[in-house]
């Protein structure tokens, strides 16, 4: 057992470590592999999570490795994929908008920081997780060059991409609740939204599939509908207490 204790802590470590990759192939300008990386990470920040409640090895240490971590999966990779991006443009972009993206990183620092102190937390969110708004971010650059016709006109200018990271980064650090997709169950009524979520997204992704959507698009499409889903209850349930 007492080499087991320090499984969880082992998978943190890869999630360091394919946030690091990630952050390699953002400056080889390889948005695919940068992409894949990021969602290596988020694999094992799942992971380590679960083999933490498998084994009933907490720690302090995993806590804090946990969120050092996803600063560099799901704040600086984010960041530089997007930094990355737009400085393919600066012929037709000011140069210094490519550092905007930069402030995902301090936001999600801070995302992270807060969601260690808040006890309100333990099963849904408040707030946008730094993995979504990483994997978000990641998969808009990558989907980008893929479809260069259309996402040129639309991204490669001095507002569009900042907005992007300027939303995501609001988000992260919103009271806005938002639902996990972690199961603790696989009873209906403490999941059924994750059940609702995934009984579209699941069918949604492969009609795309059909459609020949590039796979980096299919990830763009299925946090941005998380998100959007999340935004657009939180707005309904104001309207309703109102």
């Amino acid at each position: 057992m007492s080499a087991a204790r320090h499984i969880p802590n082992v998978i943190t470590c890869l999630n360091l470590i394919s946030g690091t990759v990630a952050v390699i192939y953002a400056f080889q300008d390889n948005f695919d592999k940068a992409l894949c990386f990021v969602i290596l990470a988020a694999v094992f920040d799942f992971l380590d999570g679960l083999a933490a409640r498998a084994l009933h090895s907490y720690s302090d240490i995993g806590k804090e490795l946990d969120s050092l971590s996803d600063i560099v999966s799901f704040g600086a990779a984010p960041s530089l994929i997007l930094f990355n991006y737009l400085d393919g443009f600066t012929a037709v972009i000011n140069g210094y908008v490519c550092y905007i993206p930069l402030i995902m990183a301090a936001f999600a620092a801070v995302r992270l920081a807060r969601f260690n102190l808040d006890t309100r937390q333990n099963d849904n969110f408040l707030g946008l997780p730094v993995p979504a708004a990483a994997l978000t971010a990641s998969s808009l650059a990558a989907t980008a060059v893929h479809y260069q016709e259309i996402a040129n006109p639309l991204l490669a200018n001095n507002y569009a991409v900042p907005a992007v990271v300027i939303l995501l980064s609001i988000l992260m650090v919103s009271e806005m609740p938002v639902f996990s997709m972690k199961f603790k169950s696989f009873k209906w009524k403490p999941n059924a939204q994750r059940y609702i979520f995934l009984c579209i997204t699941i069918p949604v992704s492969a009609a795309l599939l059909v459609l020949k959507i590039h796979w980096t698009g299919i990830v763009l499409a299925v946090f941005a509908l998380y998100i959007i889903w999340n935004a657009a209850e939180a707005l309904l349930r104001k309207l309703s207490d109102e």
